[in-house]
C-alpha cells in the first residue's frame, strides 16, 4: 500500500477518506536485510521484532535464531493481543506478530505458534493449517481448553475473553466476491475482546488484499480492497478517539505493483491507472498516526524504527494501548 494506492480513496470514496483524518504523517523506507526489495515476511518482521530480515523470514534473524515480537514483549506487561487479516491468519504480516519460522511457506508450524502464542483473539482465513493437516493435528481443541470461543462459520454478535475466528479454510473472499464489512466487524470485535484488558491492548489490523490486488495488476480489487480497509479505519479512529488514550499508526510492509495514477496523455482529468510490475517495489511508503504519542512518527525512518517507537513510547509510560 503506497501512495498511489492511499490517493484512490481521494478519487474513488464517497466521503472524505479516513486517511485525511491522521494529523502526522512520515515515510518509512522498507528495505530487507538481503534485498533491496522486501517481501511481507521480512517488512512485518521489522515492525514486530525491531530487527532487519531476509525475505521470507517471520520473527527471527538472518542466522534463523528467534527474535522477541510485540505480543511476546507485552505479554510481559500483561497487555493482551490480537491480529486480524482478510488472509489467512498464518500469512507474513499476521504470523510476524506471534510466530518464528524460517520460512513464511511453513503454515502449519505458524498455526502451531499462534495456538502456543499469547494472542488472546485473532480472526481470519486460514481454518485449514488448524484442523485438516497433513500431520493430521487438530488444535482447535487446544484452544478450546485455553478458553477460546471459536468460531468457523460468522463473526460472533460479542465478544468474549478470548476468540479464534477461522472464517475460510485459507483466506477470506476478496471485496468482489462479497466479503462484505467482515474487516471492520472483526476490528471492532477485537477492539471489545482486548480492551477487556485494564491494562491495555495491542491489536494488528491488516487489508492483506490490497496487495494481492496490486501482484495482479487488477484496479478494482485493489480499490474495493482499498476503500474496504478505509472503511475499517473509520472505526478505529472513532474509538480512539473516544478512548483518547490509543495510538493508531498505519502503514504498509512495501509498495506492490508499482502502481501509479497517471493521465491518459492529453486529457488532465481522466486518470487510468496503470502498473509497473506484478511484484513489489522499493519505494517508501506512508506512515499515518494519530493519539497519543503520534508526533514520534513524522519525519523518514527505517521500518525497523516503527518498533523502537512503540516501544520507547511504552517505556515512557505515557498510557497508551
Amino acid at each position: 500500500m503506497g501512495l498511489s494506492q492511499i490517493s484512490v480513496a481521494q478519487y474513488q470514496s464517497k466521503q472524505t477518506p479516513n486517511f485525511e483524518r491522521f494529523p502526522v504523517v512520515g515515510l518509512s523506507k522498507t528495505s530487507s536485510s538481503q534485498q533491496l526489495i522486501t517481501d511481507s515476511a521480512a517488512g512485518a518482521t521489522a515492525f514486530a521484532c525491531g530487527i532487519k530480515t531476509y525475505n521470507g523470514a517471520i520473527g527471527v534473524n538472518d542466522d534463523t535464531t528467534h527474535v522477541a515480537n510485540l505480543s511476546e514483549i507485552f505479554a510481559l506487561r500483561n497487555i493482551s493481543s490480537g491480529v486480524v487479516a482478510t488472509s489467512s491468519i498464518t500469512h507474513a504480516t499476521p504470523a510476524s506478530f506471534y510466530a518464528h519460522a524460517a520460512s513464511r511457506n511453513y503454515h502449519e508450524d505458524i498455526a502451531q505458534d499462534l495456538a502456543n502464542s499469547n494472542i488472546t483473539y485473532f480472526a481470519g482465513g486460514g481454518l485449514q493449517y488448524f484442523n485438516a493437516r497433513k500431520d493430521s493435528l487438530d488444535l482447535l481443541p487446544s484452544l478450546l481448553a485455553k478458553g477460546f470461543t471459536i468460531d468457523s462459520t460468522q463473526l460472533p454478535a460479542q465478544a468474549t475473553d478470548k476468540m479464534a475466528l477461522l472464517l475460510a479454510a485459507n483466506a477470506m473472499p476478496t471485496m468482489l466476491e462479497g466479503r462484505g464489512d467482515f474487516l471492520s466487524k472483526s476490528s471492532e470485535l477485537g477492539i471489545a475482546c482486548l480492551s477487556k484488558n485494564e491494562n491495555g491492548f495491542f491489536l494488528m489490523i491488516e487489508g492483506s488484499q490490497i496487495d494481492w490486488g496490486g501482484h495482479d495488476n487488477d484496479t478494482q480489487y485493489l480499490t474495493t480492497e482499498l476503500l474496504d480497509f478505509d472503511a475499517t479505519l473509520g472505526a478505529v479512529l472513532d474509538y480512539a478517539k473516544q478512548d483518547g488514550q490509543t495510538l493508531v499508526i498505519v502503514t504498509a510492509d512495501h509498495e506492490t505493483g508499482g502502481f501509479t495514477l497517471s493521465s491518459d496523455g492529453s486529457n488532465y482529468n481522466n486518470i487510468v491507472p496503470s502498473f509497473s510490475t506484478s511484484g513489489h517495489s522499493g519505494t517508501m511508503v506512508p506512515v499515518f498516526a494519530f493519539g497519543p504519542g503520534s508526533e514520534d512518527f513524522g519525519g523518514i525512518y527505517e521500518n525497523t524504527a516503527i518498533f523502537h517507537k512503540i516501544m520507547a513510547l511504552m517505556t515512557d509510560a505515557k498510557g497508551l494501548n
